[in-house]
């Protein structure tokens, strides 16, 4: 059974009726439909136009390792070569090199199950804690929010930690760090009603999307959200003379530009620059005019600080700063 979100559809009042707006799907892809590298090589499951609307279903991160009646125990057999299951890829017709895929997730539907683990060496502050943890979350009876524990309790709000495109490459790359493609960025605003643009670098894109959350806070400093299974309906559009050099986003609230790096300053600058370059770009400011803004009105914020040897940072700004409506 799966929950759907409040948000996942558009509704427009006229005369205090509500109209629901929804997305009926195209085309589903199964969570047998799945690969768990991220390499030019991995040949397409399905092949859309610009515009289609996709039912994607997702695994949870450990490829099915754990289940409602896992123990800390099962974390001794955890095995990383099965990580990260991703739906697709979907190749897009006419998408070329230096292209945009603009990929806007409309709905996003719970599993019934999910869980949480601190895994020993693979966290933020590994060095400090070293304990094995495994909290087995029962989802069936509410969707919207989770007990932690008696005193605390958690809003749900369930994302895809894995989206990304192909890179130019036949090596078949690890989906752990994040990269220009996309991949593990572990961003919570990547939620329903998002659009996250990707650079093209293969013909095609070859998208792929995967690794449920269903509640996570930016960093996901422990090493993992609670990591579910996702039924996930989307957009996939083509934008074509666009270019840019790493994901970025928009919200009806904000836009936003991503950055990689080997170390959290590296990724800031680029995040930084990239907002700069979109400024310029798409609002006609001069290089100093858009780097002011950025100190003024930008938020840099730490998306992801566990997925070595990358973490990922986002700098936002408000579109009411931008007179977008």
């Amino acid at each position: 059974m799966f929950y759907q979100c409040d948000e996942e559809k558009a509704t427009e009042v006229t005369e205090d009726l509500p109209i629901e707006v929804s997305f009926k799907p195209e085309f589903t892809l199964t969570k047998d439909e799945t690969h768990n590298k991220f390499s030019s090589t991995i040949p397409p499951v399905l092949t859309v136009k610009s515009g289609a609307i996709i039912e994607a279903f997702t695994e949870d991160a450990s490829d099915e390792q754990f289940n409602l009646n896992s123990t800390v125990k099962d974390l001794e057999n955890l095995d990383f070569e099965p990580i990260h299951p991703l739906t697709g890829p979907v190749f897009v017709e006419d998408a070329e090199p230096g292209d945009v895929i603009k990929v806007t997730l409309h709905e996003i539907e719970l599993g019934d199950w999910g869980w949480n683990a601190i895994y020993p060496g693979f966290s933020f502050v590994a060095d400090s804690i070293k304990g094995e943890y495994l909290r087995i979350y029962d989802l069936k009876n509410d969707k919207t929010k989770v007990n932690f524990n008696d005193s605390i309790q958690l809003k749900l709000n369930p994302f895809p930690g894995v989206m990304g495109v192909a890179p130019d490459t036949s090596e078949l790359l690890s989906t752990i760090p994040p990269r220009a493609n996309g991949g593990n960025m572990d961003d919570p605003n990547m939620t329903v009603g998002t659009s996250v643009y990707f650079p093209v670098f293969v013909d095609g894109g070859l998208f792929s999307i995967g690794d449920g959350h269903a509640v996570q806070g930016l960093g996901e400093v422990c090493g993992t959200a609670i990591e579910v299974p996702l039924r996930i309906v989307y957009e996939i559009e083509l934008i074509k003379n666009k270019s840019i050099k790493e994901p970025q986003y928009e919200t009806k609230d904000y836009y936003a530009t991503t950055g990689y790096g080997t170390t959290i300053d590296i990724a800031a600058k680029k995040a930084t620059l990239y907002m700069v370059d979109y400024l310029m770009k798409d609002h006609k400011l001069s290089e100093n005019e858009a780097y002011a803004l950025c100190s003024l009105a930008g938020d840099l914020k730490i998306a992801e600080v566990v997925d070595l040897p990358h973490m990922l940072v986002t700098m936002h700004i408000s579109k009411n700063v931008l007179g977008i409506k």
